[in-house]
Formats: C-alpha cells, sequence, structure tokens
C-alpha cells in the first residue's frame, strides 16, 4: 500500500474507512459501524481508542451552522507581522474567541485568519484591537458574502 499520509505506518485502510464514517457521524455506534464495514465490535473500538490515544482522531465535535448561532459574519484576514514574531503573534490571535483558524502561510501575508462575528460593530472592533497589537504591520480583511462549500472533512 503507498503511503497516504505522514502516518502511513499507523493508518491503513481499515482505520480511513473508520474515520469516514466518524466524519459523516460521530455519534454512530461502533455497533453499527462494525456492521457496515463487516468487522467486529471489538476491532472497530480498539482502533478508535488507538486512533484517538496517538492523536489522529483530536475530539469529537458538533458541526454548527454559524449564521444559525448568529455568528453571520465571516471575514478572511490577511496578515503582515515582523520578523521574528510570527509564532508568538499567531498563538495570542488563536486565543480570540472569533478566530476559528489561523494559518502560517507563503506569500505575501505571513498569517491568514478565518474569523467570526456576529455583527459589523465585532468585526470592526476585533480589526481595530489587531491594527494595534505590536508586531502586527498591516492587515487586509475580506467579509464573506457567500459560502458556496465550508467542508472541514478530510477527502477520504
Amino acid at each position: 500500500m503507498q503511503p497516504l499520509t505522514p502516518m502511513a505506518d499507523t493508518i491503513d485502510k481499515t482505520d480511513l474507512q473508520i474515520l469516514k464514517l466518524l466524519q459523516s457521524n460521530s455519534r454512530k455506534s461502533y455497533r453499527d459501524m462494525a456492521k457496515e464495514l463487516h468487522l467486529s465490535l471489538n476491532t472497530v473500538s480498539t482502533r478508535v481508542r488507538r486512533m484517538e490515544s496517538e492523536g489522529i482522531i483530536l475530539r469529537y465535535s458538533a458541526l454548527v451552522d454559524p449564521a444559525m448561532a448568529g455568528f453571520d459574519m465571516t471575514a478572511i484576514i490577511g496578515i503582515q507581522i515582523s520578523k521574528g514574531k510570527l509564532m508568538e503573534v499567531q498563538k495570542r490571535i488563536a486565543n480570540d474567541r472569533h478566530v476559528s483558524a489561523v494559518y502560517d502561510v507563503t506569500g505575501e501575508w505571513d498569517s491568514i485568519v478565518i474569523a467570526r462575528f456576529e455583527n459589523r460593530v465585532e468585526l470592526n472592533s476585533f480589526i481595530k484591537k489587531m491594527l494595534t497589537t505590536e508586531y502586527i504591520e498591516r492587515t487586509q480583511t475580506q467579509v464573506v458574502l457567500n459560502t458556496v462549500k465550508e467542508d472541514y472533512a478530510l477527502p477520504f
């Protein structure tokens, strides 16, 4: 089998099938997964526990519609950060409750931030706070008008 991931030694085809089922419904019972995959209940539960302990499965979570939960505004923010201060600034930004993702990227920006807000006032306050944050040199904010696709599941 060709390596599928950096952890190819620990993830095999059966693990991938289990992960695919968990991504589609993390509340699916081990019994139902075992039936669907033609495996024993013990095999499924052992593999899931192993993948949890190895950090392959990070956590279980409900997928919530942001707009239905009151976070109707999504912003994508490019940030230029002073040399040598990237990790420090990114960690500080990541702690903000509005921030969904912080990416270290190539190109014009040092970091890309995805954040969700209830309204323009919250977004404005967040951007102003970032612009006064030490070591942030410049930002560029794009507001998402319409989400065509947003899926964080891996393409197994």
